[in-house]
């Protein structure tokens, strides 16, 4: 589940709520063991994102670096080749149903 949560530091644009959230929720799914949570958990599920996500957002807000920010298209490029080489038969299904979004 884990692997899904991506480095949303140091970009520019900067993350975007929902993909602070997405990670968020990749993180309690992880941790709670629930990929969805039952009717009686879900509150409590839901809470705990939006508690990550509020945790995450102060985290990135007060992060400094002399580095300039990574671009976003330059990285996803860089990640696909590392997968291809990773896993090709993997890669090239993954690339193939990206392409045709």
């Amino acid at each position: 589940m884990c692997r899904n949560i991506r480095v949303l530091h140091n970009f520019e644009p900067a993350a975007t709520d929902e993909e602070i959230r997405a990670a968020a929720l990749q993180y309690v799914r992880k941790v709670s063991g629930a990929t969805k949570p039952s009717r009686a958990n879900a509150e409590a599920f839901e809470r705990a994102v939006e508690e990550v996500a509020a945790a995450t957002t102060r985290l990135l807000d007060q992060l400094v670096t002399s580095a300039p920010p990574k671009n976003r298209e330059e990285e996803a490029r860089r990640n696909r080749e590392r997968q291809l080489k990773r896993f090709p038969a993997t890669a090239a299904v993954s690339a193939a149903s990206t392409a045709a979004v």
